[in-house]
């Protein structure tokens, strides 16, 4: 079940929202727990079978680490943690990654591993992620092992944040599942932010995204080097207001229950450099890396060679993470390069450069980024490239070109001017009641609008899907 449908909006929401705030507080966890495995099986039907494992898996590993801990027994608590991350890492690799490692011996001859035409479960990258962290957290003393196996299995499935994000350690929601506020303000602050995401997914998003699955769905030969970047342009406002507005309605769904989420993005758009870009962009998963894979391989306390390996480790990563495909693992490496060349070249001089030089040379990288993020066969990638640069004699321009920019410059304007916080800084310059006005205006507005999309649209793609 994806958030931007009328099924979600409309008959999901409204009848969990109804049954929450009907039962006593000590059944919200219950009904919360029961509609995010409805949520998922929605969608899964028999891979909901993979949460009731992940949920028993971790919830017992949980309880084991603690129990070491406390007989002083650091190497069973560490072997526990060990068993754990071994048993998570195993099952996104079985569903993620089996097809693709035996697609890619085959090509090479190597048929000992059997394609099995494995459907990926949906959200399967951030829920991992999540379980895997919680044992991480109680050995060490970040969290305390959850006892109650309901209120840990509200956490595994919490249906906001389930299928797309942000990642959620167990060390900052973990207070809360035991116990948190329900407020008239916070609902209400809740339903602005997801009208906020919601708006973003259906007015900006998907629009721009059927200008991207133009210029993607042509040959090379029809191809030209305006039209190309024009088409890399949509993919990037498509990505990030696609993936964006899904955090903040996740944001917004999990204050509307009662849950505070941290912010996934902060403007990534307005960056003046690739390391300012990553500290904006996906901020869970940025952190993620972080807190559970760079520090613990040695971060940046050790030789340089081996900080470097460290980072690259966590790039290759990074890339793999999106997506089970030789593309992805390139763009991951293509970031590691480019922040190697930051730290150790060009920040001094991006620090002391006009911003202006800044945020042109970030765009144009992070837009090469995205054709490579999203062109996931190689050849077709190599053609769009050669174009985007001029390579081959293709021409700067044409009619098509035109027609698409006179077609969509609206909208490209929209999604440019929303990527700043120009907005947000107007708004908070209002006096109280006019905030307060403006906001209902539009909060009223967004939801006609959005809801006649919702009803009407037929382009609704879900691009974190095999994420």
């Amino acid at each position: 079940m994806v958030f931007s449908t009328p099924i979600f909006m409309f008959y999901f929401l409204v009848l969990t929202l109804a049954v929450y705030y009907v039962v006593p507080r000590k059944g919200r966890n219950v009904v919360l727990l029961i509609a995010s495995l409805f949520f998922y099986w929605w969608g899964e039907r028999a891979y909901v079978a993979i949460m009731f494992l992940s949920t028993a898996i971790d919830y017992t590993h949980g309880l084991l680490v603690e129990r070491c801990k406390a007989r002083g027994n650091d190497k069973g608590a560490r072997m526990a943690v060990a068993s754990s991350v071994v048993f998570n890492l195993a099952l996104l690799g079985f569903f993620k990654y089996w097809d693709f490692i035996a697609g890619s011996l085959q090509s090479l001859g190597l048929t000992f591993m059997p394609v099995l035409g494995i459907h990926l479960p949906i959200g399967i990258s951030f829920y991992t992620f999540q379980t895997m962290s919680y044992t991480i957290d109680v050995y060490r003393g970040d969290a305390r092992a959850q006892r109650s196996i309901l209120n840990f299995g509200t956490f595994v499935t919490l249906f906001p944040q389930l299928i797309a994000g942000p990642i959620i350690k167990y060390k900052d929601l973990g207070d809360q599942i035991n116990e948190r506020t329900c407020s008239t303000e916070k609902f209400a602050s809740g339903v602005q932010i997801l009208m906020v995401g919601l708006a973003k997914k259906l007015l900006i998003a998907n629009n721009v995204g059927m200008l991207w699955d133009s210029y993607k769905a042509m040959v090379p030969s029809d191809l030209t080097v305006a039209g190309a970047w024009l088409g890399v342009l949509a993919f990037t406002f498509q990505i990030y207001f696609d993936f964006s507005g899904y955090s903040d309605m996740a944001i917004g769904l999990g204050r509307i229950l009662g849950f505070e989420f941290l912010p996934n993005f902060n403007y990534p758009y307005v960056s003046k450099s690739i390391t300012e870009f990553w500290r904006r962009w996906h901020i869970s998963l940025s952190t993620w890396f972080r807190e559970y894979l760079y520090i613990p391989l040695g971060g940046n306390r050790c030789a340089k060679p081996r900080w470097m390996f460290n980072l690259l480790v966590v790039w290759a990563a990074t890339g793999i993470w999106h997506g089970a495909s030789w593309n992805f693992l390139l763009w991951g490496l293509y970031f590691f390069v480019l922040l190697m060349l930051e730290k150790f070249f060009l920040l001094d001089w991006l620090n002391k450069a006009p911003a202006l030089a800044g945020h042109i040379y970030t765009i144009f990288l992070v837009m090469i980024s995205w054709a490579i993020f999203a062109l996931e066969d190689f050849s077709h990638l190599g053609d769009y490239l050669k174009v985007m640069f001029g390579l081959g004699g293709v021409p700067l321009i044409d009619g098509a070109f035109g027609y698409y920019l006179a077609s969509y410059l609206p909208i490209l304007c929209v999604a440019a001017l929303a990527s700043t916080p120009l907005g947000t800084s107007l708004y908070r310059r209002l006096s109280p009641r006019a905030q307060q006005l403006t906001c209902t205006i539009l909060i009223l507005g967004g939801l006609v609008v959005c809801t006649a999309y919702l009803v009407d649209g037929t382009y609704n793609p879900f691009l974190y899907s095999n994420f």
